[in-house]
């Protein structure tokens, strides 16, 4: 995943812990703005855009909890990370409830900071494309319009898909040849990432290859343990 120019608002008052993580987070290819405490956070927060915030819990004047409410009362989807010297079970519990996406409690490892910050900020981009309102698709030589949930070959009479065929063959148009993560399609269109709820998904993958298959240059591939593609052969990138 690119981190480059992914721009991170750390608040932390710390100055030699702070400068520690921004330069190791610099060294990351992310941009990071430094403020010292939650008053100077929000004056930094409200004159640009962050795709990531992460929150001391403990600094003078004001508070990560509240620092974190106030970015919730103006941006509702940017990701939060908590960072906190205590563990106490009810901390934690307040941070999630201000909306906050991942808690590490101090001393902790960069590294596992690195791959949260990825994860949540691909996590936040999936839904981005999940969330898009595009609805008519050219796949090979298939036309979806998933608006009227029509999947059309050629000049033939068009398939009138289910629901979920629909949804998910929409889903997996949105990440044409590349990866649609399999628990992105669960949570968006089962509402649940189970073994049940994987299984039914599985069976409407089946019945997706069957409508797909007359076109030779059109394959759904299974990407073991991670998802699936939709390719279109003449226009993939391997």
């Amino acid at each position: 995943m690119e981190t480059e120019n992914k721009k991170i608002l750390l608040v932390e008052d710390d100055p030699n812990f702070g400068t520690v993580l921004k330069d190791y987070l610099l060294m990351n290819d992310f941009d990071v703005v430094h403020a010292k405490n939650g008053m100077e956070g929000f004056e930094k927060f409200k004159k640009d855009n962050y795709d990531l915030c992460i929150l001391d819990v403990m600094m003078p004047y004001k508070d990560g909890f509240t620092l974190a409410k106030e970015i919730r009362e103006k941006n509702e989807d940017v990701p939060i990370i908590f960072l906190t010297a205590k563990a106490m079970k009810e901390d934690v519990l307040r941070g999630y409830k201000v909306g906050a996406d991942d808690y590490l409690n101090k001393p902790f490892d960069s590294e596992v900071l690195l791959m949260k910050i990825k994860a949540i900020i691909q996590r936040k981009g999936q839904d981005s494309i999940a969330d898009s309102k595009e609805f008519e698709f050219q796949i090979g030589n298939f036309h979806l319009n998933s608006k009227l949930r029509f999947l059309s070959y050629n000049e033939q009479e068009p398939i009138k898909l289910s629901p979920k065929e629909n949804e998910l063959l929409r889903l997996l148009a949105l990440h044409l040849n590349d990866l649609m993560p399999r628990e992105l399609a669960l949570t968006k269109i089962w509402r649940d990432d189970n073994y049940f709820t994987s299984r039914s998904m599985d069976v409407y993958i089946a019945k997706l290859r069957k409508y797909l298959k007359q076109d030779d240059n059109v394959e759904i591939v299974n990407i073991h343990g991670e998802g699936f593609r939709l390719l279109v052969k003449d226009q993939v990138d391997y």
